[in-house]
């Protein structure tokens, strides 16, 4: 038995998914977003020498919905790099109103459609600066999503 149903060859498997990639894709899609980073969106991190502004998130964890096959509950950090911190900002407020409040999005990603049924802001984003690459500013946020 699998979620109370019998595993049998004519039965659909279930799969995970790739919730980074729905998340990456969205924000990848936003014109406010593109106008700030352009195609500079990596997950999980920015790669060594990465051109400012840019974004970067991961999935930190989360809980799955027991009740609900494939709906998967993330929560993502997400941050928001510039080489100041009025851009890091910037680039913090365009992710908010991408995201806030966001419900029942479709992203289509090859042939499959999947839908962020909501993101909610879990952190409000806070200003950092990093003491070991000077001139890299960021926006920390932390966020919940209702994938599937």
């Amino acid at each position: 038995m699998l979620h109370g149903r019998e595993l049998c060859g004519e039965c659909e498997a279930i799969s995970m998914i790739d919730t980074n990639l729905v998340i990456r894709s969205y924000l990848a899609a936003n014109a406010g977003i593109i106008a700030l980073v352009g195609s500079r969106i990596y997950c999980p991190r920015l790669p060594e020498g990465a051109t400012l502004p840019a974004i970067g998130l991961f999935t930190r964890g989360g809980v799955p919905n027991p009740h609900i096959e494939k709906l998967q509950c993330p929560s993502v950090q997400i941050d928001c790099w510039a080489g100041d911190s009025i851009v890091a900002r910037q680039v913090y407020r365009a992710v908010f109103d991408c995201l806030q409040g966001l419900q029942d999005a479709s992203i289509t990603i090859g042939a499959t459609t999947y839908y962020i049924k909501s993101a909610i802001l879990e952190v409000d984003g806070q200003d950092l600066v990093d003491n070991e690459i000077q001139n890299y500013f960021r926006v920390l946020s932390f966020w919940q999503f209702m994938i599937h």
